[in-house]
């Protein structure tokens, strides 16, 4: 049991205002492994003040100085990667060899990238008879969500850091114990006081008061499109800037010249990481018509061999959903799949074979879907995979487009110039062609209702920037 009863603000641990706590389950046996403050809006309060005491001396460190603690910060989490990566299969629920590598090996790439990315940033140019300079947008409040609890972290904290603001966190509920793990890290290498802040507690409470509150400039919120438009909503009472990484409906295309083995089974494992909690997931797989029932054989082929169970097991691929809450909302989009008439391939409603415990739901596959279809509109957040036939290129594209979502996309195809093509034509963020691994240091973020901003990579630092212009 982890018991975590300070928040961290100002350089020091110190004690809620309240003595109310959060549990933090294990999503695999249901135990409760630690619990956390269920902080207050006087607690954000603080640590916002705390945050803009400390800024205006770390906006004016050098960008060189301040990408030195980043690295700092980079070398203490991997001297502790192994516990932090059991941490969160436990709060999780993520297979452990996954966890280490996207848990915590991509925060561990995010924080050492800065060193290289602030080089990159042009912080001063001359435009005329004025000299345009970069500077830090101030104080930042990052509200993060459980699904990639450190990756999500690092994505905000890191390039704000490095950019010079100082930032107050407030991770998820669900997964917050890594975070705790992260603000020991930061006081162990001595980032000056007031630089990081952490404040735990729920959305409604810490979340929207951090949304809301007037010292702070800007918001960086991951998580649903629900909660992302009651952030924008608190934030534009003061003009506060807001970048938004909402969720996603994302489409696979698979055109009929490319590698229908390897697509179908990549396109499957990319469905059902994290046991479908990733808001990048490929959930529509968009295949020829003529193509479909080897598709179907090929999604089961894979799908079934995704075996759930105990994320510590070596041979478990996937492990259990976060909560009782997220397993019965899984469940009921795949009855409302069956109730909708698509073709139910394998999985179901009811619990995976020998896992009555924990929160397991079976990876599940639908073919004959159709675009109108629930699963086939709503973000899931589970492992259940729709299958959508097409009859032409141009229906694959418009199949693919036709959501109120934009944050990521995947093509197939033999002739590499074709899927670039019609990669071209996908209006999401990000479109890995052919299988191509994920690149931390490419910007990440979506159109329409999956958000707006980018995060990662060069991108990600310069929207903790702002632009001024000095008349000479």
């Amino acid at each position: 049991m982890e018991i975590r009863d300070r928040l961290y603000i100002g350089g020091a641990w110190v004690v809620p205002e309240r003595t109310d706590t959060i549990e933090v389950l294990d999503p695999t046996t249901e135990d409760v492994i630690g619990v956390v403050p269920r902080g207050t809006a006087a607690d954000a309060d603080s640590a916002i003040r705390a945050a803009r005491g400390a800024f205006d001396s770390w906006a004016r460190t050098p960008p060189s100085e301040r990408a030195k603690y980043t690295s700092r910060i980079a070398e203490a989490l991997g001297a502790r990667l192994a516990d932090i990566s059991h941490l969160i299969a436990r709060e999780v629920g993520t297979p452990i060899n996954v966890s280490m590598i996207i848990q915590v090996g991509l925060p561990i790439t995010t924080f050492a990238s800065m060193a290289e990315l602030v080089d990159q940033i042009q912080w001063e140019e001359s435009v005329g008879n004025s000299t345009v300079v970069r500077e830090p947008v101030g104080v930042v409040g990052a509200i993060t969500p459980w699904n990639f609890p450190l990756h999500q972290i690092a994505a905000k904290v890191a390039p704000a850091l490095a950019a010079g603001c100082t930032v107050v966190l407030k991770p998820s509920e669900v997964a917050p114990l890594n975070a705790f793990v992260l603000a020991e890290v930061a006081h162990e290498i001595g980032l000056p006081p007031g630089v990081f802040n952490l404040v735990s507690g729920t959305g409604p409470e810490v979340g929207e008061a951090i949304s809301a509150h007037p010292e702070l400039d800007m918001v960086s919120f991951t998580g649903s499109t629900r909660a992302g438009k009651r952030v924008a909503d608190l934030a534009a009472a003061t003009v506060k800037r807001v970048s938004l990484e909402l969720g996603g409906k994302s489409a696979n295309v698979i055109l009929p010249d490319a590698d229908f083995a390897r697509a179908v089974s990549l396109g499957v494992t990319m469905c059902f990481l994290n046991s479908g909690q990733t808001c990048n997931a490929l959930t529509r797989m968009l295949v020829p018509r003529e193509r479909l029932a080897e598709v179907e054989e090929l999604a089961v082929l894979a799908a079934e061999s995704s075996t759930p169970g105990n994320p510590f097991d070596v041979a478990t691929r996937m492990g259990p959903l976060v909560s009782a809450g997220q397993r019965e909302r899984v469940r009921a989009y795949i009855q409302a799949g069956i109730d909708e008439g698509a073709k139910l391939l394998t999985g179901g409603i009811d619990p995976p074979e020998g896992l009555g415990k924990g929160f397991f739901v079976r990876p599940t596959v639908f073919s004959q879907v159709r675009r109108d279809m629930t699963i086939a509109r709503e973000e899931i957040f589970g492992p259940v995979l729709s299958i959508l036939p097409y009859d032409t290129e141009d229906e694959a594209i418009e199949i693919a487009n036709d959501s109120t979502y934009g944050l990521a996309a995947a093509v197939w195809a033999a002739d590499r110039p074709h899927a670039i093509a019609v990669a071209r034509r996908i209006r999401a963020g990000q479109v890995d062609i052919n299988g191509a691994s994920f690149n931390p240091l490419a910007p990440f973020g979506g159109f329409k209702q999956s958000g707006h901003g980018r995060e990662l990579g060069r991108f990600g630092l310069e929207e903790f920037l702002e632009t001024k212009s000095l008349q000479l």
